[in-house]
């Protein structure tokens, strides 16, 4: 019997996980699964004593602060699945976590294959990174094609596999969401998408918040809808209690597909999210905002790329309004979501070229974690 360990440090990689196990036990219902994740892979029985909260780190400072909290969690779960002993081990996305634990099972000498779920954005930043994850991994699962020449250099078998935001929600209802939610059926939504890390929300989610008060505010027509992330619940709870106009917080997962598809301009921190409200017809405004000697290495020495949003990417153009540190403004991202809602041409426009960006993005049209699965049982 095969068995596979899945690991997952933050909340886009444990839905990832989800995702794919569910596809591993359809492929082959005796597999046995074991990992390290969050809810919805506890939910799907891979978990463990490991905790993993506080690896959602993004920048340098961050970085330095949690790097001894980073090494024993990656001893810790190192020496799991060393116990385990399972025949392959998938890690999921977070670069800096991943490429370690890869390290640490090689050095132990653990049997297993290890596969990378999602590459660094080599292509984007930091091309080195390739000839490291080669070093330690066994085979990377990557979103692009144009990812594979980088690994192909230093000998690293890849699979692409698309993204893995584009197949994993059905097609929303946002009519049926807002009959739940005794919204009104023509009421305009703006959607709040206010980040799923700690950081994010000291540095991100209030400016998301005020330019949403401040789109509200201009027509109190408009109702407000958050999409939580199980792993900033209390945060964003807090948040919003703290505002004067009433807020819908989504917590349940199931209602995701609905909710970006009743949304009609949606308000959102940057990220896999942004792709998934484009794919369920949400017009989208995206910001981020980094700390200053993080964002002043990646501006100056490594990011390459024009855009953060890979909708953007894949159009190479700014279909989605980007609003990154120094334009990160509530005022900014409020007026580009108010042009989106007082100028229908202009909604149609953008929800036109992200449709034309998501067909480009989709590939084959065999869904990441379906192509995933697949690799891993060959490899395992």
């Amino acid at each position: 019997m095969t068995h596979v360990f899945l690991v997952a440090a933050e909340d886009s990689g444990d839905a990832i996980g989800a995702d794919v196990i569910d596809v591993l036990r359809a492929r082959s219902p005796d597999i046995e699964i074991s990992g390290i994740g969050g809810e919805r892979m506890r939910a799907r029985g891979a978990h463990s004593d490991v905790d993993m909260s506080g690896l959602a780190v993004l920048g340098l400072i961050e970085g330095l602060k949690a790097y001894g909290r980073v090494k024993q969690a990656v001893e810790d779960v190192a020496a799991i699945i060393a116990a385990a002993d399972p025949d392959s081990v998938v890690l999921i996305d977070s670069w800096g976590f991943m490429w370690r634990v890869a390290r640490a099972l090689k050095l132990r000498g653990v049997r297993a294959k290890r596969i990378k779920l999602i590459g660094p954005q080599v292509w984007a930043t930091r091309p080195g990174r390739a000839r490291v994850l080669a070093q330690w991994v066994d085979h990377l699962l990557c979103i692009h094609p144009f990812e594979q020449p980088f690994y192909v250099r230093w000998g690293l078998p890849t699979t692409v596999i698309g993204n893995p935001a584009l197949h994993r929600l059905p097609k929303g209802d946002g009519q049926a969401f807002r009959v739940r939610h005794g919204l009104d059926l023509a009421a305009p939504i703006i959607g709040l998408l206010p980040g799923s890390r700690k950081s994010e929300m000291r540095r991100v989610a209030p400016t998301l918040m005020e330019a949403t008060r401040i789109v509200r505010d201009r027509d109190p027509l408009r109702q407000v809808v958050c999409m939580v992330s199980p792993s900033v619940v209390e945060e964003v709870r807090a948040l919003a209690a703290s505002q004067a106009f009433p807020i819908t917080l989504v917590m349940d997962d199931a209602e995701k597909a609905d909710a970006y598809a009743a949304m009609t301009v949606a308000i959102a921190c940057s990220g896999t999210v942004t792709t998934e409200l484009a794919a369920q017809g949400a017009a989208v405004v995206t910001g981020y905002k980094l700390g200053w000697i993080t964002w002043a290495l990646l501006r100056f020495f490594m990011f390459k790329s024009k855009y953060s949003a890979l909708v953007n990417v894949a159009a190479n153009a700014e279909v989605i309004p980007e609003f990154i540190q120094t334009r990160f403004n509530a005022h900014k991202i409020a007026d580009a979501a108010e042009r989106r809602f007082s100028d229908p041409a202009v909604l149609e426009s953008q929800r036109a070229a992200q449709r034309d960006a998501i067909r480009i993005m989709s590939g084959a049209g065999r869904s990441a974690a379906d192509i995933s699965a697949e690799t891993i049982l060959k490899l395992s």
